[in-house]
């Protein structure tokens, strides 16, 4: 699932080349929609909301859509060829008279009145990169649930909006805590931290093509994608693992030595390069 900066940069691509344009072209391919024509409407902007999209339209109609793991909008020039891969993976086409916005394989999309977005992102906490980031608030949804593994918490979009895998472990690594330590055992200096924490390092990154988390020249992320290699603080190797319930992976990275708190379950560690089986 995309991180929080991505979805930031997807709608400002949609925006610049969509806003204030009217609509010379539309498709939905979803048998849902597929009647719905909005030739002739005007494109009033893209907002991203956590990891949301929602694209508004003159009429009080707004596009909702969600990228999950392997979903993304492409926008071309009028003579550009498509490339964000094959004709059937393609679930939405807007276009205007110079561009032309392709979304692939998007795992969400549908319309609402926009007075009724909250329909859609009203359970969200607070949007790390949007107008009502509230430092405050996420910290107090974090610890609503004291028993809770750190990592589980963060990616929770109704704690606060905008955290993927490769955020939770990179924040876990900088306050020095395991992904499995309950968010009730962290210091209170620490968790106070979090939040403001959290939302620097998005806010750093949304205008940038590669994500940086170190600060340092030759290497962008702390430990995110980096088993079995050392630390770069310790030289201690880095472990994987999933986290969660186990319905979807979520690759967690973490330093043994670097991060106190409690480890993963044996049968949870994985060895890096290699996916799992698949269960029956």
């Amino acid at each position: 699932m995309p991180e929080g900066d991505t979805v930031w940069q997807a709608a400002r691509r949609l925006h610049d080349a969509l806003a204030g344009q009217v609509l010379t072209r539309s498709d939905f391919r979803v048998p849902r929609y597929a009647t719905v024509d909005l030739t002739g409407r005007t494109v009033l902007g893209t907002t991203p909301r956590g990891k949301h999209l929602l694209t508004r339209f003159e009429g009080g109609l707004t596009l909702h859509t969600h990228l999950r793991m392997e979903g993304a909008w492409k926008v071309y020039g009028s003579a550009e060829r498509w490339k964000g891969g094959p004709a059937h993976q393609i679930r939405a086409i807007l276009g205007t008279a110079d561009r032309t916005a392709v979304g692939y394989r998007l795992q969400v999309l549908e319309f609402l009145r926009t007075g009724e977005e909250e329909r859609a992102v009203g359970h969200l906490g607070p949007d790390l990169l949007g107008p009502d980031w509230n430092p405050g608030r996420a910290l107090a949804n974090l610890l609503a649930d004291p028993a809770r593994p750190l990592g589980e918490a963060l990616l929770d979009q109704r704690n606060l909006a905008g955290i993927g895998n490769i955020y939770k472990s990179e924040l876990c690594f900088l306050i020095g805590a395991t992904p499995w330590l309950p968010v009730g055992a962290l210091p209170a200096d620490r968790a106070a931290m979090l939040p403001g924490l959290a939302q620097r390092l998005l806010a750093a990154n949304r205008d940038r093509l590669v994500r940086r988390t170190t600060g340092l020249r030759d290497h962008d992320l702390f430990v995110y994608g980096r088993a079995p290699r050392p630390c770069l603080r310790c030289r201690t190797p880095i472990r994987l693992a999933d986290q969660g319930d186990g319905s979807r992976e979520r690759p967690t990275y973490w330093c043994p030595a670097c991060q106190t708190g409690p480890a993963p379950a044996p049968g949870s560690r994985r060895t890096p390069g290699v996916r799992p089986r698949p269960s029956n």
